[in-house]
């Protein structure tokens, strides 16, 4: 996990995950109004199968909450070592696919093939984990606050919530706004747990 490309993506280090299961893609608007009954999203007019957007990290743990309620089961959003494995795919390049930022548009929605918008899910080629839309579309929340390197990180794949210096999550994987190098497997951003924006999402895992 990691890279030395940035001070907060350092050390890279080994961590142990367990088993879980990830959404195939991210949550999308129709997904969201099942459970949420609204959407929030500002592309709506992409449709049901799009990402829903402009959702704060707050809000994501309230669909989890309402979703656990419907279901009988228990998702959350992923921690971010879960994130980052998944991106990965088992790969330990920029991203999953190689090195080389020529084919990302075989993978990923950004700022040079989306055109200044969200994308239907499931579009582009998954990695090789099977998941689609891990490299942009749109950012990611997951479980962790945000601490700014992984001096003292768990190694067993869980959340990173003690020792917050303040409320900031963290988001991973790059949106239809930004450009290749944000959409690495390592790159990590962090937003207040109550910001809402047009490049915001996340997908949900579980535990077996």
């Amino acid at each position: 996990m990691g890279s030395n490309d940035y001070d907060d993506e350092k050390p890279p280090h080994s961590v142990s995950i367990k088993s879980f299961a990830m959404g195939k893609t991210e949550v999308t608007q129709g997904q969201w109004k099942a459970v949420m009954g609204s959407n929030p999203s500002k592309f709506t007019e992409c449709g049901d199968a799009c990402p829903v957007e402009q959702v704060s990290w707050d809000d994501a743990q309230e669909y989890v909450k309402k979703l656990n309620a419907k279901t009988g089961k228990q998702y959350r959003l992923p921690s971010e070592s879960e994130w980052e494995y998944a991106a990965r795919g088992g790969t330990n390049t920029k991203w999953s696919h190689g090195d080389s930022e020529s084919a990302l548009g075989d993978y990923g929605w950004y700022s040079a093939n989306s055109g200044g918008k969200t994308r239907a899910v499931g579009q582009k080629r998954a990695n090789p984990y099977g998941l689609l839309d891990m490299h942009g579309n749109v950012w990611e929340w997951v479980a962790d606050c945000y601490h700014d390197s992984y001096s003292g990180a768990p190694s067993d794949g869980s959340a990173w919530t003690s020792n917050c210096k303040d409320t900031r999550r963290v988001l991973r994987g790059g949106s239809w706004f930004n450009y290749p190098v944000d959409l690495r497997s390592a790159i990590r951003i962090r937003f207040t747990p109550d910001i809402r924006n047009s490049v915001f999402g996340f997908r949900i895992a579980r535990t077996f």
